[in-house]
């Protein structure tokens, strides 16, 4: 799918480098991101980030690896930079 919003600069964390550094699950997340596939926010976070799509707010997905990992994907509001970390690194 098409990018629905520029990412930025990538950052990672050191958990996400640890943990997934072997897997795919970290750049499928990026495009699913990036394509407005929020992944496994609940509702309400779905509606906030549609609409910061039109706001320019910040936007933040949740994604689940293959081994198990929980990820997230965050996007500033200013969409210089997007940073994949893990929930316990926020």
């Amino acid at each position: 799918m098409p990018a629905k919003f520029p990412i930025g600069q990538v950052f990672f964390t050191r958990g996400v480098l640890d943990e997934l550094a072997d897997s795919g699950a970290v750049f499928a997340g990026l495009a699913r991101h990036a394509s407005g596939d929020w992944g496994e926010v609940n509702a309400d976070d779905k509606a906030l980030n549609d609409a910061a799509l039109l706001d320019g707010t910040r936007l933040l997905s949740a994604y689940t690896a293959e081994n198990g990992t929980r990820f997230w994907v965050i996007t500033e509001a200013d969409r210089s930079s997007t940073t994949v970390l893990l929930p316990e690194e926020y």
